[in-house]
C-alpha cells in the first residue's frame, strides 16, 4: 500500500489511509479516488474477492468524480481480473498491480 500511496502522491493526489474503513482515499481536482489494498498472501484469490465485497460496502450513490480501485500485487492480477472489465467499468473501479520493486501499472 505504501508504493501505491506513493505513487499516487506523485501524480499530484492528496492521500490519506485509513479513512471511513477505506484503505486509501485520494483526492486530486475534485476528483475522488477510494481504494482497498490487499499484499501477498497463501489465498490471493479468495482475499481479492473479499477485496470486492469490502469495495462494494463502501461504494456511495453514483458520482462523476468518484472512481474505486483494487489494488493488488502483481501475481494476484489474475484473481482480480476474474470480475470482468465491463462489471468493473460499470461500477468505475480501476485495477492497479503492484510489481515487487514497488512499480506501479493500472489494467
Amino acid at each position: 500500500m505504501a508504493a501505491f500511496c506513493d505513487w499516487l502522491t506523485h501524480q499530484g493526489w492528496t492521500v490519506t489511509r485509513e479513512v471511513d474503513f477505506v484503505d486509501v482515499l485520494a483526492e486530486r481536482a475534485g476528483e475522488r479516488l477510494l481504494a482497498e489494498a490487499k499484499g501477498r498472501t497463501a489465498s490471493p484469490g479468495l482475499d481479492v474477492d473479499t477485496m470486492y465485497g469490502q469495495l462494494l460496502r463502501r461504494m456511495a450513490p453514483p458520482d462523476e468524480h468518484v472512481r474505486y480501485a483494487v489494488v493488488v500485487p502483481d501475481s494476484a492480477m489474475a484473481a482480480a481480473a476474474r470480475v470482468p472489465a465491463h462489471v468493473r467499468d460499470l461500477l468505475r473501479i480501476d485495477v492497479y498491480a503492484v510489481s515487487e520493486a514497488g512499480e506501479i501499472s493500472q489494467v
